[in-house]
């Protein structure tokens, strides 16, 4: 899912936060009772859920493995008589313990529904109470140094706090996370993830692992061999893509084994879910199928869809076959694999999410038509689980245009009332709820951007909830790639609470705090610096990191704008006639310039007040996080300056100050990549060594590593001379990855650079891009191993760039691209 209709950028869905569940019925209001499916399904999950002994020991069991210090001073319990005690809610109550005698008796009470929301409240304890901060371990971790020592924990008031959910149910993950996140995790990382989930109150997640396995044995009923499924499933790297009918085969096969071990994998991660109370979410049949069915069932009404992104329509990874809804094959298919799933797994939460014709376009715009789809897809749910909710991701509805208000509306009215929810995606930036023109995304692909929109997240879940025609049925997080921009997610998980906007003055204010442990005037300004601007994107436009570093151009010099051209409508020339340089028509090779939306200046001052002041608190990993992301932040946009340079003075005819700028350029990129060596959260080497060790031999090694190396950098087949549309898309900084393919592959741009202007001859594209592709090709197929762990000092290492780079760039006379400038002083 890509933020834009360009060809350029209509790709994968990566980071979507504030995501709100939304009913298809406008109109209706929540409170209205009038979705009286949704209280069924509510009841089974009571019913049907674990023993409150269970969901007790998940908490307790949470507390031992984040906090063991204190595993005495907290007692967890289910409450039996919600109706009285929570006025029939979900809620939790924090109250100091009634037999606490200061003698190694627990302290704190808490109360909750669910196992969830004991964590939920045990984690708001520590957040408004104890001054802690809890976020993922790459993001710096958990602050617990501001936790006071057991028998001295802070009291809460004599009446107990009881917080309740406005509504009921909190989300979590989008379809293709899991494989920009989760690709490569092991029950260790997972279990780290099911209590965060906990921590932040989630009770509605997708469990999309392992459902490989589950296909499998479906197939195989229509004697589809394990061979026909090679050609079907993606690699490890790429299996969300394949899920979704945007290609098959990329990356594959997928030995036996990863089958047998992710479906092993997926029966522990449904346990711990289940046993915190939560409703994990199934995958269920969308109509993709293997190419081999459709030669089996000849009759069959089979749509073979179009290209998505492959070079030359190659139809060895592009044009899956998609089995229309209104074939009695179908509802056949998506029964059975809902009743293998609940055999296999022994128990469901009646939800199962189904994105049908995720960036593909359905072969009929007929509304009738629509209908039929959409009642023939839920069909299939219900045959094998008649209290089956339909839940989908409201993505298509803003990728494709096809999606106009009469097939919205076939699609969203063919689920019989409240047996379907919609997420809307990226809601705090452009919801759905308010208008079905589009919606947007907060994170593309996992990379990296310090990007948000704080004050939306303060009051958007706030406004639909109230909203006169809110069929609202709850608030989530449906991000594409996770472990990035702590402090938006710290917010919005927190919005499943509040039944009121926030407060930011005062919550951004208490920010730094909780996450260093310390009180310091100075970052609290800095925060305060990075919420108007960083966090603060009021532009109505989605942020996908398009960094020169990170997302090279790959166009002739002279299509890319810069201060010293004259353009027209169509065409850019030059403004220096000393060459005979051929007129480039920009429509044809367009530049995807980075998103900026704030004054970098200002932002230069934040990272001055970093550097000032963190002597302090640099015994923390949160601030070393901080730092090292706020110092890339500000040298990523720097570089992009650089470059922009670089080509103002090859169209000005300036070979020395070419030659000397890519130096520079190029030297920043290795200073980058020593910084992010400081912090374990901006590390290649994990990636790749979680990937091999999912392996079982060699073989699945090379495969596996390669995976990982190709997802990161360019996807698909390509030409000598033709890359990819897939490339930079799932672009990371990291180190390891800056020093060994993003610095070579700009030396390369830079090298033809400095030929063309030596022998006065156009730049030669078709020879930069036959060496890209190679260094490409050859770094994914590479094995060279990188570190595990980080090296260096971040504090140490960022004040010597912001010196040698941030308070000299008037040397390099980069005033003229504007947006670093002069910086102030630190002293």
């Amino acid at each position: 899912m890509r933020p834009s209709s360009s060809p350029a950028s209509r790709l994968l869905p990566l980071l979507q936060l504030a995501v709100v569940i939304a009913g298809t019925v406008p109109g209706v209001r929540c409170s209205d009772r009038r979705f009286p499916h949704l209280d069924r399904v509510r009841e089974l999950h009571r019913r049907e859920g674990s023993s409150p002994a269970e969901q007790e020991a998940a908490a307790r069991g949470l507390l031992q493995r984040i906090l063991p210090s204190h595993s005495a001073s907290f007692e967890f319990r289910i409450i039996s008589t919600v109706r009285e005690q929570c006025g029939g809610k979900a809620c939790f109550i924090i109250s100091n313990h009634p037999l606490f005698d200061g003698k190694g008796t627990p302290e704190i009470l808490i109360l909750g529904v669910t196992g969830v929301e004991i964590s939920a409240g045990f984690h708001w304890y520590l957040k408004h109470y104890c001054a802690a901060h809890i976020s993922w371990y790459k993001t710096g971790g958990a602050q617990f140094s501001s936790i006071a020592h057991p028998g001295s924990l802070p009291r809460v008031p004599a009446g107990g706090v009881s917080v309740q959910r406005p509504i009921h149910w909190s989300y979590y993950q989008n379809a293709v996370t899991s494989s920009y996140s989760f690709a490569w995790w092991d029950w260790e990382r997972w279990e780290k993830e099911i209590d965060w989930m906990a921590l932040q109150g989630i009770n509605l997640p997708l469990a999309f692992t392992g459902q490989e396995s589950i296909w499998q044995r479906v197939f195989q009923r229509y004697n589809v061999s394990k061979s026909d499924l090679d050609d079907f499933f993606g690699g490890p790297a790429f299996l969300a893509w394949s899920r979704m009918a945007n290609m098959h085969g990329w990356g594959g096969p997928l030995p036996q084994t990863w089958l047998d071990d992710q479906l092993a994998l997926q029966k522990k991660i449904l346990s711990r879910m289940y046993a915190f109370g939560m409703f994990p979410v199934l995958p269920a049949f969308s109509g993709n199928i293997p190419a081999a069915l459709k030669l089996k069932f000849p009759s069959a009404k089979v749509t073979h869809l179009g290209n998505w992104f492959t070079v030359d329509s190659n139809p060895r990874w592009c044009c899956t076959y998609l089995l229309d809804a209104s074939d009695p094959l179908f509802v056949e298919i998506g029964k059975m694999f809902i009743e293998e799933q609940i055999r296999e797994y022994g128990r469901t939460s009646h939800i199962y999410n189904c994105d049908t014709f995720d960036e593909n376009t359905p072969p009929l715009s007929d509304p009738n038509y629509i209908s039929s789809l959409g009642a023939a897809t839920f069909r299939g749910m219900q045959s094998g689980d008649d209290d089956a909710i339909w839940l989908m991701q409201g993505w298509l509805f803003t990728y494709d245009p096809f999606w106009e208000p009469p097939q919205m509306k076939a699609l969203l009215h063919s689920v019989p009332v409240g047996r379907m929810i919609v997420l809307d995606l990226y809601a705090e930036v452009k919801p759905v709820w308010i208008s079905s023109d589009q919606c947007m995304l907060h994170n593309f692909a996992a990379d990296f951007e310090m990007y948000g929109v704080l004050d939306a997240l303060a009051h958007g879940p706030i406004d639909a909830r109230l909203s006169d025609n809110s069929t609202m049925v709850g608030v989530g997080m449906s991000m594409e790639g996770i472990e990035q921009n702590p402090i938006v997610y710290d917010l919005m998980s927190e919005m499943a609470f509040h039944h009121r906007q926030v407060d930011l003055q005062v919550w951004v204010q208490t920010y730094p705090t909780r996450r260093y442990g310390k009180s310091v005037k100075g970052l609290q300004d800095a925060w305060w610096i990075l919420y108007q601007t960083l966090y603060n994107c009021t532009d109505g436009k989605n942020d996908k990191n398009r960094d020169v570093i990170v997302a090279f151009p790959d166009v002739e010099p002279f299509v890319i704008q810069t201060p010293g051209l004259c353009t027209s409508a169509r065409k850019m020339y030059s403004t220096m006639q000393s060459k005979n340089y051929e007129v480039k028509d920009a429509s044809n090779d367009a530049y995807e310039h980075p998103h900026l939306w704030y004054d970098t200046s200002v932002v230069i001052h934040a990272l001055e007040l970093f550097l000032r002041y963190g002597d302090e608190v640099s015994d923390s990993n949160t601030f070393r996080y901080d730092l090292v992301d706020l110092t890339r932040q500000v040298l990523a946009k720097y570089a992009n300056d650089v470059f922009l340079k670089i080509i103002e003075n090859y169209k000005s005819d300036s070979m020395n100050q070419v030659a000397t700028l890519c130096h520079h350029f190029l030297d920043l990129v290795n200073d980058l990549d020593v910084l992010l060596a400081s912090h374990e959260g901006f590390l290649l080497g994990p990636w790749l060594e979680s990937a091999k060790s999912l392996a079982r031999d060699q073989e699945q090694e090379i495969q596996y590593e390669w995976n990982a190396r190709t997802q990161i950098t360019m996807w698909f087949d390509n030409t000598k001379t033709k890359a990819s549309l897939l490339r930079d898309y799932a672009n990371k900084y990291w180190s390891g990855l800056l020093r060994d393919y993003y610095g070579p592959r700009a030396a390369i741009y830079f090298k033809h650079l400095l030929r063309s202007m030596e022998k006065n001859e156009p730049f030669a594209l078709q020879e930069w891009r036959r060496e890209w592709i190679r260094l490409t090709n050859n770094w994914q197929s590479d094995r060279k191993v990188f570190p595990t762990t980080a090296t260096g000092d971040p504090l140490n290492i960022s004040r010597s760039l912001y010196m040698k780079y941030v308070r000299g760039t008037s040397l390099l006379e980069l005033q003229g691209t504007g947006s670093l400038g002069n910086s102030a002083s630190l002293v």
